[in-house]
Order: C-alpha cells, then sequence, then structure tokens
C-alpha cells in the first residue's frame, strides 16, 4: 500500500512539473458563461445558442493550444553570478532557445523557485535564441540553492495560465557584509612579534621578490611583468613574500545557537578582513578548524567571504584553533574571551544594519 501511495505522489509531481494550468479571473467568467450558454442551449434548442456555444468553446481550444506551443520546446540555461552582497541585487541570466521551426514562443515567463524576481520573454523567434534576466535581492548571508525555473505564459488572451517546469541546479551564494564600521584593533593586535617562533613567509604583492606565476582574478595589475607577458602572450604576475610580522590573524568562534548576534559577529569578521584588503595588508581566517593561509588582495577577500558565507553556528562547533599563538590574532565572538591579542565581542542584543557604503571607525564590537 505504501508503495502503491508513494508511486501515485511521485507520479503526480511529475505530472504537475510537466503541465500546470490557473484559471485568470476572466478566464473562468468565460467558462462560467460558456456553461451557461450550453444548459441554455440544450433546454431551449435554440440554434443560435448552439452556434454561439461552438465559437466559445472554439475561443477555449484555440487559447489553450496557443498557450502550450508558447512554453514548450523551449531550452533554458541559466547563468549565475559567482556571489553576491547581503542587500546587493542579484541578476540571473537566462539564454533561452526556442527549438521549433515554425512557430514563436510569445509573452512567456521565467520564475525561480522560492525567488520573488521574475525574467520576461516578449518574443523567442522559431530557431531563434534570447537572453533574459531577473533581478533579486537577499537580506542573509548563506548559500541559496536553485533547482527549478517555471516557464508560464497566459498568451494569448489572458485567460488561462499555464505553467511547466524544467530543472536546472545550480546555488547561489550570498557573502556577508564587509562594510561594517569596526573600531582599529589594539596596538599590536592580530599581529605576530616579529621573529617568533609561528613566523613564516607569506605570499603577497610586497616585499622580497618570490618568482613570477600566472595571472590570477584579484591581483593586482601593478605586479604584472610586461615581457614576460608579453612573450607568453597572458599575463604573468611578480610574486613577494612579506613578513609574517604584517599579517592580521583574524578568528571567528562559531560555538553558540544561530542568531541575529551570530550573524551580527559574521558581518564583523568580514569587516576586518575588508578593512585589512583596503589598507593592503595581508591577513588570515580561522573559523573552527577551517584555516585560510594568509594572503592579501580582493582574490584572498574573495575566499573569506565564501568560507564566512557556509558558517553556521552550534553549540558543538569546536573552538577557533590557529596555528599561531592566540596573542596574535583578533577573536570575534558572541562571547567575551580572554587569552587573546584582541576581542570583538558581539552583544547579544546586537542587531543587523543596513549596508553601509564605507568602512568607518565607529565600533559595533566592544
Amino acid at each position: 500500500m505504501n508503495t502503491v501511495v508513494k508511486w501515485l505522489a511521485f507520479a503526480w509531481r511529475r505530472l504537475r512539473a510537466w503541465r500546470r494550468f490557473y484559471f485568470t479571473t476572466g478566464g473562468l467568467a468565460f467558462t462560467l458563461g460558456t456553461l451557461a450558454v450550453g444548459f441554455a442551449a440544450m433546454n431551449t434548442g435554440n440554434n443560435l445558442l448552439y452556434l454561439l456555444l461552438g465559437s466559445m468553446l472554439g475561443f477555449i481550444t484555440v487559447s489553450s493550444w496557443l498557450s502550450e506551443q508558447a512554453i514548450r520546446d523551449l531550452r533554458v540555461e541559466r547563468h549565475i553570478p559567482h556571489s553576491v552582497t547581503v542587500g546587493h541585487d542579484l541578476r540571473l541570466h537566462y539564454t533561452v532557445t526556442n527549438r521549433r521551426r515554425m512557430l514563436p514562443s510569445l509573452a512567456v515567463e521565467l520564475v525561480e523557485a522560492g525567488l520573488p524576481g521574475r525574467a520576461f520573454l516578449a518574443h523567442v523567434p522559431a530557431g531563434g535564441t534570447v537572453q533574459a534576466r531577473s533581478t533579486n535581492s537577499f537580506v542573509r548571508r548563506g548559500i541559496y540553492p536553485l533547482g527549478t525555473v517555471t516557464l508560464s505564459t497566459s498568451f494569448p488572451f489572458g485567460m488561462f495560465r499555464k505553467e511547466r517546469d524544467v530543472e536546472i541546479p545550480g546555488e547561489v551564494v550570498v557573502w556577508p557584509r564587509a562594510d561594517r564600521r569596526v573600531r582599529e584593533p589594539a596596538a599590536g593586535a592580530g599581529r605576530l612579534a616579529r621573529g617568533g617562533s609561528s613566523m613564516r613567509g607569506t605570499r603577497g604583492t610586497r616585499g622580497e621578490y618570490r618568482s613570477l606565476r600566472g595571472y590570477r582574478a584579484g591581483d593586482d595589475p601593478k605586479d604584472i611583468h610586461w615581457k614576460s607577458s608579453a612573450r607568453l602572450r597572458e599575463p604573468v604576475i611578480r610574486e613577494y613574500d612579506r613578513d609574517s610580522a604584517d599579517t592580521r590573524w583574524i578568528c571567528l568562534d562559531t560555538r553558540g545557537e544561530p542568531s541575529e548576534a551570530a550573524e551580527v559577529a559574521v558581518e564583523v569578521a568580514a569587516s576586518l578582513a575588508g578593512r585589512a584588503t583596503t589598507e593592503r595588508r595581508p591577513f588570515a581566517l580561522v573559523v573552527g578548524d577551517v584555516v585560510l593561509e594568509p594572503g592579501d588582495g580582493a582574490a584572498q577577500l574573495e575566499r573569506a567571504l565564501d568560507i564566512l558565507a557556509r558558517v553556521d553556528f552550534s553549540p558543538e562547533n569546536p573552538a577557533p584553533d590557529p596555528p599561531v599563538m592566540r596573542e596574535a590574532c583578533l577573536l570575534v565572538s558572541v562571547h567575551r574571551s580572554g587569552g587573546w591579542g584582541d576581542v570583538y565581542a558581539v552583544g547579544p542584543n546586537a542587531r543587523l544594519e543596513a549596508p553601509q557604503s564605507s568602512l568607518g571607525t565607529t565600533p559595533v564590537a566592544a
């Protein structure tokens, strides 16, 4: 019995994904009017009413057939940006190809399951390809899975809305804000003591010359080695060693229940990383047992934001475990803790704010 129920449920889901059909207000009124005309024709035998009934049924049939042609044989490709920051617009781009040879598709909407934004296609010519996009905004960081794109249309008369689903797996990475106003770290905090046992050279964009390597997104164009780039016909970057005493170690404590204060703590950690990038200072990030090795530049900040977008808070999470002395680290936590170079303690009543245009010096963490 359970097997039959599961099979029927699966068949029903597949059928709904294949086609769904809804009445609009006008379509419902027209359909009820058609039924009324049919009832009157059968009771009176009036030929004029039969003629009117046939016309109305033909109108409904043509509407249903044209709406079906509008959404069938369309191939949809979704293009997702690598990431988006909380509070900023995310633009999802779609490439839609009409695989029919004769009929175009008209007035088609594309909607992502769980997202409010809609993309609209006014005209997709037969055998042609068009572009469309939808705009959405997120108020929470995290990983948002995407799976179903719904094609819908009320063409041609607006009487009915017909839908079908297209499965396109994907995900949206929503970064936390990195523009919170955070205070400067205490003097000497977050840096290794020179000559310390844990000090080691890190890759950066300034310091003693190390080698040449291929260009990566986020590298400083000033470090391009033009002669080598011209010879190899691709960008080549000078790589330098930096004294690890310049590295700012940022540790985020994720032990605790998910809360508004926990989200503020994530944003504070991201903002400290953003400040280090603005100051052209290398930084490292430690979240539980995850360690982002020291680095600098926009590419390093993107790696840090990717990690912070995936952070989950739980009382069972491990404490930050940096590979250097705690006295050389900045700790961001919803609890006060000793033994660290500096502590950004986010209070339990901390609240998320609207995005700021730039970093400031007003503290949000004691």
